[in-house]
């Protein structure tokens, strides 16, 4: 069994819990997130805040009673403290624009590149080499900022692309002329 989901979720000021049966919706002052369970799992609300209870104590229960917990805590911290993932982009002439719930990318293609940014999440650019995406849902987030660094990666061997903040990319040795 998960030791994580022996411990009840703290719920903090102003964020409300509803449990209807599988469904569990929970809203904040970042957003509201709602989720249906796995079967055989259940949630409640108790004094230290939401439990995680299995049906039985097979091998797959057990499994799910995690990651059941897990996500249910990621929904209760998005709606209160929200997640933020950053991008960098580096390259000569490469930028991006926010327009509305659009972003434009120039990476050196022959076109610029449109991505439509999905409902509940918000994307910024503090200045033309920074995307700032944020939202209340961990997993909306995650898959903005993934999607939009797919476009171009950073390459080993020039450096050049998108990149989470932080991210180091191994350089490679170019080729050298004899």
């Amino acid at each position: 069994m998960s030791r994580l989901a022996k411990k009840p979720i703290p719920v903090p000021a102003g964020v409300t819990v509803v449990i209807d049966g599988a469904r569990v919706a929970v809203k904040g002052p970042r957003g509201e997130l709602a989720w249906g369970m796995a079967d055989g799992m259940r949630a409640e609300l108790a004094p230290g805040g939401l439990v995680v209870h299995r049906r039985d104590d097979s091998a797959a229960q057990r499994r799910l009673q995690g990651t059941t917990w897990s996500l249910l805590r990621g929904m209760v911290v998005g709606v209160s403290q929200g997640y933020m993932k950053e991008l960098e982009i580096q390259g000569v002439g490469y930028k991006a624009v926010v327009q509305g719930q659009t972003v434009i990318l120039t990476l050196g293609y022959s076109h610029p590149v449109r991505f439509e940014v999905p409902a509940g999440v918000k994307v910024e650019a503090p200045d033309a080499t920074t995307l700032k995406i944020s939202g209340c849902s961990k997993s909306l987030v995650g898959d903005v900022a993934a999607r939009l660094r797919d476009f171009y990666r950073a390459e080993p061997y020039k450096g050049k692309g998108l990149r989470y903040k932080g991210e180091v990319v191994r350089r490679k040795a170019g080729k050298t002329v004899a």
